[in-house]
């Protein structure tokens, strides 16, 4: 065999010190990319649930004052949707930036988790509790002519 062809084989092969290279490298980058995808998907969890609980304070605040029951609702109560519980609270209070209109800060919070941790959301809105609230029903009727 020529040194030529020794020359070739040896500089087909990774060093030993390559090889420590590209290994470390890779312990260093697995890690901080399994990190990156578990931030991400907590991420996009924590939206799906915050949106849903959102949806959920929206509507009991709708259905409770429609029914114009909020002095004698119950104030809790849990809404499971896909399989998770969202506790929600209902609380009004009387509003303080207006002492000459006798109006409630009606606020529902509703709590869920994601991986362990608990957050909440709230939406509030005004009520005036002397105004009844009317539920307005509508009929169809058809009338026939001979």
């Amino acid at each position: 065999m020529s040194t030529d062809a020794r020359r070739q084989r040896r500089s087909r092969a990774f060093t030993l010190a390559e090889v420590l290279a590209a290994l470390l490298f890779m312990a260093i980058l697995i890690p901080v990319t399994l990190r990156a995808v578990s931030v991400a998907s907590r991420a996009g969890i924590l939206g799906q649930r915050k949106a849903t609980a959102m949806r959920i304070a929206e509507r009991v605040l709708d259905e409770q004052i429609a029914s114009g029951q909020l002095a004698t609702a119950t104030p809790y109560g849990t809404i499971v949707e896909n399989d998770t519980a969202y506790p929600w609270t209902l609380r009004s209070d009387p509003w303080s930036e207006d002492n000459a209109i006798s109006m409630n800060l009606v606020t529902v919070r509703v709590e869920f988790t994601v991986q362990g941790n608990t957050f909440d959301v709230a939406a509030s809105t005004l009520y005036d509790p002397t105004i009844a609230t009317t539920i307005a029903t509508s009929t169809s009727s058809a009338t026939t002519t001979p």
